[in-house]
């Protein structure tokens, strides 16, 4: 009988394999020995950026290497979701995510998904919340709502992109109020937030934490909360919709993942740092003097939560009109 023989370009390849997982696993080992990009889909100043440069900070008690945050914001996050999703599956690039991730490819206008990161943590989560001037002439959500019927179309409300969560929070609105708004779409929060001081917006959806100091300063105010309860200060005056026999309750949530791939080893390790950094009294301060939630998810706890938003959340998309 002829002994089997393996023929030299399969051999080549076996041989080609072999090295790049022994790479692979030396890699991983190795892991971390330089700083790592903690990537933003949305500009500065907004609450993902807030809550990614609170962590980084943190987080250097419980990781080897500096986490240095990169902005890069555009169509309602799915540029710099892109960004991570498309990384060297090596744990140097980690994506800051938000409820954005299921939303958008929701919506058609992603073509990545969920499916294409591993979870690490989810770190935050907060309500809209529906902003307007403090010169403005309504005082309640209630005049608010009125005004809007009166003006079908006319009422112009900012938000962080369209598809982001911000927009489909406001299309929510429409829908439990029966008003219709005209959407006006920016580069996330920050940059709606300075279009409402400057006058060219008359109301924002975005969440509490992002506008508290204009809102402490005395030049917005906060008519409601899409929230189940109030909020502490300075918010604990501000009602919920649900307090005002509107049924509506959504937010974003907010976390780290990374790209679909990435050694076991290294996911682990950057749990293990979240875990760390998400019980530190300085990173829970930082959240609290921001005003923004804090809401820990391991890993499995967090692939489960996004798994549910986005079949909870596909239901509702299908019955909101969002403009495009």
């Amino acid at each position: 009988m002829t002994p089997f023989r393996i023929p030299a370009c399969a051999r080549r390849t076996f041989a080609l394999a072999a090295l790049s997982l022994a790479a692979a696993s030396a890699s991983a080992a190795d892991y971390p020995n330089r700083a790592v990009e903690l990537v933003v889909a949305a500009t500065a100043g907004g609450g993902t950026d807030v809550m990614a440069r609170s962590f980084a900070d943190t987080a250097r008690k419980y990781f080897a290497q500096p986490f240095i945050v990169i902005n890069k914001p555009g169509a309602s996050s799915a540029i710099g979701f892109a960004d991570a999703a498309n990384a060297k599956p090596d744990g140097y690039k980690v994506g800051v995510v938000s409820v954005n991730l299921v939303i958008l490819p929701a919506l058609g206008l992603m073509k990545l998904t969920s499916d294409d990161f591993t979870p690490v943590a989810q770190l935050n989560y907060d309500p809209s919340a529906i902003t307007v001037r403090a010169d403005a002439p309504w005082k309640t959500v209630e005049e608010f709502i009125a005004d809007a019927r009166k003006r079908p179309g006319a009422m112009q409300v900012g938000n962080g992109g369209v598809g982001d969560i911000w927009h489909v929070a406001a299309a929510a609105f429409e829908d439990r109020t029966g008003t219709q708004l005209n959407h006006v779409p920016f580069q996330g929060a920050a940059p709606a937030i300075q279009s409402l001081l400057g006058g060219h917006v008359e109301a924002i959806t975005v969440s509490p934490g992002e506008v508290m100091a204009h809102v402490q300063n005395g030049k917005l105010r906060t008519l409601a909360v899409m929230a189940d309860q109030r909020l502490p200060a300075p918010f604990a005056s501000v009602p919920t919709l649900k307090e005002r026999n509107i049924d509506l309750s959504i937010g974003v949530w907010r976390g780290l993942a990374v790209p679909k791939g990435t050694p076991g080893a290294v996911v682990d390790s950057l749990r293990d740092a979240a875990r760390k950094t998400a019980a530190d009294p300085a990173f829970k301060d930082a959240l609290v003097k921001a005003n923004l939630g804090e809401a820990y998810l391991d890993g499995d706890a967090f692939k489960a939560s996004i798994e549910r938003d986005r079949e909870s959340l596909k239901k509702v998309l299908s019955k909101l009109v969002i403009q495009k």
